[in-house]
């Protein structure tokens, strides 16, 4: 592996293996209790002021005093919140979770219901995309979450070593991030590539926020459309670096056709010189390994699992790559476990 960083300590995590009964229950409670305080704003609030009056706190954001006490106690209760009669804190792990939280966004929120009816799915009673499905909206929030507690200033660094003009963003969402690095890159344009028609829509907006209408061009579109349809993105075949994060392995999930994915990335943007694909592999398991659980890595691998969608080994990346003809240059750790960001160009 072509390396620029040795592996984070925490991708070995905390959670020591087996989980007790007790570890395993009280994590789940509080996972959903840390999941509703994130959203009620308490931990962005204790970020900015250190304390929070319970009182205040409820009057001014119409909670109900009861419950939102009692989801303060279980925090208590579990060492992230500190309660001194009305007045809450957050302790040093309550700090760490703070950095975390786009984790449990994305699978208390986003996954709930799909983690909920894994034995419906096991027996075949239910199916995902048919009759179950996952909170696409809390996925999407966790993600980004995530990316700028932990991956945006590695994707930064990356970023500042590369000349380009024109930078294509597949799974752009509402082409924030592909907004910001124009932004930062004068004389640039920017193409943000998504499915999602709403979130395009939103996109046009987020573009206008940053001054840039004229330079970054959302685009409703499905990437396996532009690689397999000869679909055609306007200013696609300019592009000369194409970034895509936590989405290769949807558009490798069709076994028939996963070994064309690369080339026909590169056939789809032929002056591309440089591809930053970013995604969550496969925890190495072995001698030593499974031990320790780091957080996110068991949740990916079963969320993917009852979706039927396939995911790999940073190995099986790195061969996938060479097989379809682009050159590894480097292979970055990138901020959650087990998550790596690959630069390449094409050979």
């Amino acid at each position: 592996m072509s390396s620029a960083h040795a592996l984070p300590a925490q991708w070995r995590g905390q959670a020591l293996a087996p989980l007790n009964p007790d570890t395993a229950f009280n994590g789940y409670i509080c996972a959903n209790v840390l999941h509703a305080l994130e959203r009620l704003g308490v931990f962005q609030r204790l970020a900015t002021e250190h304390t929070l009056d319970i009182s205040a706190y409820c009057e001014q954001h119409a909670l109900d005093p009861a419950v939102f006490q009692a989801l303060v106690r279980a925090a208590d209760s579990f060492g992230y919140l500190d309660v001194h009669g009305d007045q809450i804190r957050a302790t040093a792990v309550g700090e760490d979770a703070a950095r975390a939280l786009g984790f449990f966004t994305w699978g208390v929120g986003g996954y709930h219901d799909v983690f909920a009816n894994a034995a419906p799915l096991a027996r075949g009673d239910r199916r995902f995309g048919a009759d179950l499905h996952r909170d696409e909206a809390m996925v999407a929030l966790g993600s980004a979450q995530a990316d700028t507690a932990l991956m945006r200033h590695i994707l930064d660094e990356e970023i500042a070593r590369i000349d380009f003009h024109t930078l294509v963003d597949l799974g752009a969402g509402i082409s924030e991030r592909v907004s910001r690095l124009v932004k930062d890159r004068p004389g640039s344009r920017g193409i943000g590539v998504d499915i999602s028609r709403p979130a395009t829509e939103l996109a046009h907006e987020t573009v206008a926020g940053h001054g840039l209408a004229d330079v970054v061009q959302p685009v409703c579109a499905d990437v396996l459309d532009i690689l397999f349809k000869d679909h055609e993105v306007d200013g696609g075949d300019t592009a000369d670096v194409v970034m895509s994060f936590m989405f290769l392995h949807d558009l490798l999930a069709d076994p028939r056709r996963r070994e064309e994915v690369v080339p026909r990335l590169r056939k789809a943007f032929p002056q591309a010189h440089t591809f930053l694909l970013g995604d969550t592999t496969i925890r190495p398991r072995g001698e030593g390994e499974d031990s320790r659980l780091p957080v996110f890595s068991s949740g990916f691998e079963l969320a993917h699992a009852l979706m039927g969608v396939p995911i790999h080994t940073r190995e099986a990346y790195e061969r996938l790559f060479e097989r379809g003809g682009m050159r590894l240059r480097r292979t970055v750790p990138f901020g959650a476990p087990h998550t790596y960001l690959f630069v390449l160009e094409a050979a």
